[in-house]
């Protein structure tokens, strides 16, 4: 699989600015997610990267408006293909959903209806946005059954979900999400639950129908050998903001937050990691997101964290044409880091 090298060229699709998530729990407001910025655009893959409870999961719920009742949402602009999602009604963004933006989950055994056959649930999507009637919606499922994959795919169709493995559930998911041919798909970690060769062949097939229906792409993961393969450009989330920004090849060449760093310092690099050797880590905890940011929120885990760092938040700055980071060392004077690469896509 192989990316472009400039991002020019993209229509943008997707353009998010200061989204931020709250959350009323007991003891306070639980700050989930913190002023993100993004955009994607069409035939273009975003890979959202960084620890589990960084926020990836929950600005993407923001972004297609499937946040928990308790959780508030605000943003500076959110907009999909020139319309403004903030303008909209609760209802009139609904209708939006599954058919110009969709979104793939984790584990397809919880989004799909257990009551429901897998024909059933793909002809609703096509029939709820009005695309045809159900003889055109059976002929759509049918085909993209057989686009992603799937033999007997006319068979598969009165089957419910429980009856098909779960590589074959998460291909069902894929098709699901483009019956409406859709501009934007948020992948939200859609390998997790599969096995190794699974997972590359989801992959592999993702990669395939993005290309084929030029869709801007959003790819969750914390899974940095995937970011490697599939990503166009890169965002690192840490503590409910963004951390790093930047295309594939120039994170992985030159990591400028100690946070990439260190993550990229604790995966093996294949054929040039000696059997045996001792990884990297990130010392201690991800800080807890209750109340005002006043600092750095990595520096009680940052090798390199000096005075400056407690004294006040710390702006995500433009570094280089395309690329920002978080921090206030410039990346010259960052701890030298390891030069292998993970076969990001030249």
């Amino acid at each position: 699989m192989t990316q472009a090298k400039s991002t020019a060229a993209f229509e943008e699709v997707l353009r998010v600015e200061g989204l931020s998530v709250e959350i009323g729990i007991s003891t306070g407001l639980l700050r989930a997610v913190s002023g993100i910025d993004l955009h994607v655009g069409r035939g273009e893959t975003l890979c959202i990267v960084g620890e589990s409870g960084c926020g990836k999961t929950m600005t993407s719920l923001g972004i297609i408006g499937l946040l928990p009742r308790r959780a508030r949402l605000t943003a500076e602009r959110l907009v999909l293909e020139g319309r403004d999602l903030l303008a909209l009604s609760p209802k009139q963004r609904a209708a939006l959903r599954g058919d110009r933006m969709a979104m793939i989950f984790q584990d397809p055994m919880t989004s799909l209806n257990p009551v429901y056959t897998i024909g059933n649930q793909m002809e609703e999507i096509f029939l709820r946005h009005g695309k045809g009637d159900r003889k055109a919606a059976r002929a759509r499922a049918e085909y993209l059954l057989h686009k992603v994959g799937i033999s007997a795919a006319a068979s598969r169709l009165g089957q419910y979900p429980h009856q098909l493995s779960g590589g074959l559930r998460q291909r069902a998911m894929i098709a699901m999400t483009l019956m409406c041919d859709p501009t934007l798909i948020i992948a939200d970690e859609p390998t997790t639950a599969l096995d190794v060769t699974i997972q590359a062949q989801i992959l592999h097939l993702l990669h395939d129908l993005q290309r084929e229906y030029r869709m801007a792409l959003i790819l969750i993961t914390h899974d940095l050998g995937i970011v490697a393969r599939m990503a166009t450009r890169v965002v690192v989330m840490y503590a409910g903001q963004v951390v790093e920004t930047g295309t594939a090849a120039e994170v992985f060449a030159a990591p400028m937050h100690p946070y990439t760093r260190g993550l990229l310092d604790c995966i093996p690099i294949p054929g040039k990691t000696a059997r045996g050797a001792q990884l990297g880590s990130i010392p201690g905890m991800v800080p807890a997101l209750l109340g005002p940011i006043a600092s750095c929120q990595f520096r009680n885990r940052c090798p390199q964290a000096f005075a400056d760092c407690a004294a006040a938040p710390v702006p995500l700055r433009e570094t280089a044409p395309g690329r920002t980071s978080r921090c206030l060392l410039t990346p010259a004077s960052l701890v030298p880091q390891r030069a292998e690469s993970l076969g990001a896509a030249e």
